[in-house]
């Protein structure tokens, strides 16, 4: 019975995954389908968490949005999730980034791998 679940769910996975990491400042491209047209529009913030694995396997995105925080849950491998860009990588010593959800302005900034 495990066997015929997992080759379900590996016919499911995407080919190619951008590789990202918490911490990285992504822009996700959402398929958007309003009546018979579909669009993308564009999500970007900071991975705040990356969890689970195989076909169940989420992540989710923070971004400030006039003021208040905005976090919205993906599940990687579906369809409605287009691309995942990554604008930049972020040092961080963290699997999950809640104490973002606390700070306010430059605060909450995560800083850039490299520099």
């Amino acid at each position: 019975m495990n066997d015929i679940i997992r080759e379900i769910e590996n016919e499911q996975l995407k080919a190619c995954v951008d590789q990202f990491s918490v911490g990285d400042t992504v822009r996700v491209h959402n398929k958007i389908k309003e009546g018979n047209r579909e669009r993308i529009r564009i999500f970007e913030g900071t991975v705040t968490k990356r969890q689970n694995g195989g076909a169940r396997e989420t992540f989710t995105v923070r971004k400030n949005s006039n003021g208040i925080g905005v976090e919205k849950t993906w599940p990687l491998h579906s369809p409605s999730v287009d691309r995942i860009e990554v604008v930049r990588k972020g040092k961080v010593r963290r699997a999950k980034l809640y104490y973002l959800r606390d700070r306010v302005g430059k605060a909450a900034k995560v800083k850039e791998l490299g520099r």
